[in-house]
């Protein structure tokens, strides 16, 4: 049992970062030069930022929904975090790779729905899940008001 447990594991981090890699390989390659003539609000984060936030929040979300399989095995809530990760991946592939900030933006708010749902789902099943999701609801409000800003200004 044990090994299955660390098995689900492995595969959902494996799904979680293959998303996370084609978002991130969609970023570099059609980032520059459009990202650098567009303009940015003042409290834009630097590019480095980015990767190390990422990777945490990936992390802390692979071991939420994890937690939940693994004491639940609910495959509802399983295909509603694969569901979310989708609309997670191609936010990059719409901003960068498409440079269409407004359905970018749009994405966003289905993505902040999307947490919010696995919040609550969470909440109710374990409050370890639920806390883990915190800061990936925290940052993604963040991005949104980024990206609005980011709007806005072009």
């Amino acid at each position: 049992m044990t090994k299955n447990k660390y098995l689900s594991l492995t595969f959902i981090l494996l799904i979680t970062f293959l998303a996370s890699g084609i978002g991130g390989f969609t970023t570099s390659t059609f980032k520059e030069p459009w990202y650098s003539q567009i303009i940015l609000p003042s409290f834009n984060p630097p590019s480095w930022v980015f990767g190390p936030v990422w990777t945490i929040l990936y992390i802390l979300m692979s071991v939420a929904i994890w937690r939940i399989w693994i004491n639940y095995y609910d495959k509802k809530i399983l295909n509603l975090y694969f569901l979310h990760l989708f609309f997670n991946m191609i936010w990059s592939i719409i901003f960068f790779g498409f440079h269409q900030i407004g359905l970018a933006l749009l994405d966003l708010i289905i993505i902040i729905i999307f947490i919010v749902l696995l919040m609550k789902i969470y909440y109710l099943k374990d409050k370890i899940s639920f806390s883990l999701m915190v800061p990936y609801f925290l940052w993604s409000t963040y991005a949104l008001i980024l990206n609005f800003n980011i709007f806005i200004l072009n």
